[in-house]
């Protein structure tokens, strides 16, 4: 009698136990297919690096976007997904289900923002202009590219990243370690220079003096047709052991420039003031891009050795010391000429 009561509480709770498992499962079932509310509002979620699941399931029971963050976690954990949630923005919404949203963190589905940086940008006005676009901390991205070690880290020889944060178009997602930042744009310049480097070292120029030279050139002139002729002017001064005399190094070297290059400037001693040292600076004064690259190996066949601009966007070449006085004459005296009748 007792073994038959045994057995017949054994099913009873057995059979109790597949209802109550089976119940949970559909009930589960449910809530990962079901939205938090129909026709939700997409909302912009952030996940900051190193946030654990249970963290990102708080909030995102917080905005209303999912309704339980313990089934929502149950279920992470046990597709393992949990280990896969990257860092980034997301655009979600409460008309999403709880699977849905999770394969979206799962899978990384982050929104990216573009950003171009122009030709000619120092690293600081790329740090300025990825901070405006709430991409990185610029103070960390300049730390970062002004340290030699970094560099090193890279293969470069110098004192940071100056000249080869490359210019480009670029999609980031929002809070990246600028370090991630970096690798991106370094990747993109070693990739753009592997097709100049047998160039480079045909004509027996290492990476660094190609970058230092194109980053001088990318700041003389906007003009494309120009660059290779004024890349030309400086590897002739240089063949000649002539100082190269380029304003822009000169600028560079000044820590708070405030837009007048003064004669006291151009005789300060500083490493990048190329009126006094000999040579190349101690590195690229700007980042440059490929055309100017191409300019410097590339340069065109000239005897130049002046050039001085004509105000209109485009230079005035010379080959002697007094062909470029007298063009100096003509287009910068003659200049303030201009200027001061028209101001009295």
């Amino acid at each position: 009698m007792f073994k038959m009561s045994h057995k017949r509480v054994f099913y009873f709770l057995s059979c109790l136990l597949f209802l109550v498992c089976v119940f949970s499962l559909i009930g589960f079932s449910h809530y990962l297919l079901s939205p938090s509310r129909k026709g939700g509002c997409n909302q912009l979620f952030l996940v900051r690096k190193g946030s654990t699941l249970k963290q990102v399931a708080a909030e995102l029971e917080k905005k209303e976007i999912i309704t339980s963050k313990r089934l929502f976690m149950l279920w992470g954990r046990l597709t393992r997904y949990s280990r896969n949630i990257k860092a980034g923005e997301y655009r979600l919404n409460s008309g999403m289900t709880p699977a849905k949203i999770l394969e979206i963190l799962g899978k990384g589905a982050i929104i990216s923002h573009a950003v171009t940086i122009p030709e000619g940008f120092t690293r600081k006005q790329i740090g300025e202009l990825l901070e405006e676009k709430g991409l990185v901390d610029k103070d960390k991205f300049l730390s970062l590219t002004g340290d030699p070690a970094v560099a090193r880290h890279y293969g470069i020889s110098g004192p940071g990243l100056e000249g080869y944060i490359f210019p480009d178009t670029y999609r980031f997602g929002r809070d990246l370690h600028p370090q991630e930042v970096i690798d991106v744009m370094l990747r993109r310049f070693m990739e753009v220079f592997s097709k100049f480097r047998k160039r480079a070292d045909q004509l027996g120029m290492t990476l660094e003096q190609v970058i230092t030279l194109a980053s001088i050139v990318e700041k003389e002139t906007g003009s494309a047709d120009e660059r290779p002729i004024i890349a030309s002017v400086f590897l002739n001064r240089l063949k000649r052991n002539m100082r190269l005399e380029s304003d822009p190094t000169v600028i560079y070297g000044i820590k708070y420039f405030n837009g007048n290059l003064t004669k006291k400037d151009l005789a300060k001693r500083t490493p990048y003031n190329t009126y006094v040292i000999n040579g190349l600076p101690p590195g690229p004064i700007a980042n440059p891009g490929r055309e100017t690259i191409k300019a410097v190996l590339y340069p065109a066949k000239t005897e130049y050795l002046y050039f001085v601009s004509k105000n209109n966007g485009h230079h005035y070449f010379s080959k002697t010391l007094s062909e470029h006085n007298r063009a100096v004459q003509t287009y910068q005296k003659g200049l303030r000429k201009r200027h001061r009748r028209k101001s009295n």
